[in-house]
């Protein structure tokens, strides 16, 4: 663009606000840097609002100019000035998410004026960078989300789903996992989503670290017997990071404690645990919930008479109908001795078959995990 498109409209400058000494300097030198500094101040009046309605129509003459600019650094001014204005002049906008990626990505991230068939647009022929950009938008739609999923770009769905401002239906997470399900870094984001679908949570199971299994369980809704088996399968490998590097799940009491302040720290899951033999984890639970000792309360678990387990039980304010499920599994526990945890499918369909065979006023649902690890014993 020649320079006196530029130059030659003073009046128009000093119109908008820009001062004389901004004028004159621009009469003086007309580089590409004097230029960017010309199209930031225009940008600036024209997000104000203060201009009538003849200043903002020159303003954006001269702000359509600058943004045809033969000279990068100008175009730069005009898109990161008004990258957040919804001021900015559609035409306007397009052609600058169109341009070259440092002039387009402060548009694509922020421009409110853009539409999702714009973004759309520019996902599908605008690059990988220009992708990334727009799965960091504070708000991304379905429908951009699903186009941001079909470019098969990882890097820009790693982005999209570490967006909490992205709106990510089941389906969504359903196709994601579907084609990117090798990608740890796209299962990882998912992991740490604030909210997500039990159903895809419970898939994630089977598809995740170990690490990422416990922070599946505390931070979403698994169901109670696959948050059990992610916690026993956890508790065997005590080399296992927790969240921080070089935390175990062998310290127990981090473990626990993460999962009470989570909510995620029930009675039937303890219960579902215990099934499995690690009494110890059962142990800690207990004293976490009725902020008590380890000591104490596995003294109270221990207790050879009919009155300890019941105290600390209470104490927790856990439902009287699954009592007699801890009574009985902590009974067998005794029976069967330190070896127990060795060999926990046996164990686990002793406890099972007890609880059974005595208590048979249990609700059904606090039954449902028992005859489901029963009939996968049996079934095995």
């Amino acid at each position: 663009m020649a320079n006196e498109t530029h130059v030659a409209q003073p009046a128009l400058l000093a119109l908008i606000g820009l001062k004389p000494s901004d004028v004159e300097a621009l009469l003086r030198d007309p580089a590409p840097e004097r230029r960017s500094d010309v199209a930031t101040k225009v940008a600036a009046e024209i997000d104000t609002g203060r201009l009538s309605e003849a200043e903002r129509q020159l303003a954006i003459d001269i702000l359509r100019a600058m943004a045809s600019d033969a000279e990068l650094v100008v175009r730069q001014a005009v898109a990161l000035s008004l990258r957040r204005s919804a001021r900015l002049p559609h035409d306007v906008a397009v052609k600058l998410a169109r341009d070259d990626f440092r002039v387009a990505q402060p548009v694509l991230e922020c421009s409110p004026v853009l539409t999702d068939q714009d973004l759309i647009a520019v996902l599908a022929d605008g690059g990988p960078q220009k992708q990334v950009s727009i799965a960091r938008r504070p708000d991304v739609s379905e429908q951009v989300a699903s186009a941001v999923i079909d470019t098969g770009n990882a890097a820009a769905v790693v982005t999209l789903v570490e967006n909490e401002g992205a709106e990510l239906t089941e389906d969504l997470y359903d196709r994601t996992l579907r084609r990117y399900s090798r990608f740890e870094t796209i299962k990882s984001a998912m992991v740490h989503r604030a909210i997500l679908p039990v159903t895809i949570a419970e898939r994630l199971v089977a598809l995740v670290s170990d690490k990422l299994k416990i922070e599946l369980v505390m931070r979403h809704s698994l169901p109670a017997d696959a948050a059990s088996d992610v916690i026993a399968g956890a508790r065997e490998r005590v080399t296992l990071d927790l969240l921080d590097e070089g935390q175990g799940v062998g310290d127990t009491r981090a473990l626990i404690h993460q999962l009470h302040e989570r909510g995620r720290l029930t009675p039937t899951l303890m219960l579902r645990v215990l099934c499995t033999g690690d009494i110890v984890f059962v142990e800690e639970a207990f004293a976490e919930i009725a902020c008590i000792s380890s000591e104490k309360a596995a003294q109270l678990v221990h207790d050879g008479g009919p009155l300890g387990l019941k105290a600390i039980y209470k104490k927790c304010a856990f439902p009287e109908v699954l009592f007699p499920a801890f009574r009985v599994a902590v009974d067998v526990f005794h029976e069967a001795g330190p070896n127990a945890p060795k060999d926990r499918d046996s164990f686990t369909r002793r406890i099972v078959e007890r609880i059974l065979s005595q208590y048979q006023q249990m609700e059904v649902g606090d039954l449902d995990f028992l005859l489901s690890k029963l009939a996968k014993l049996q079934a095995a």
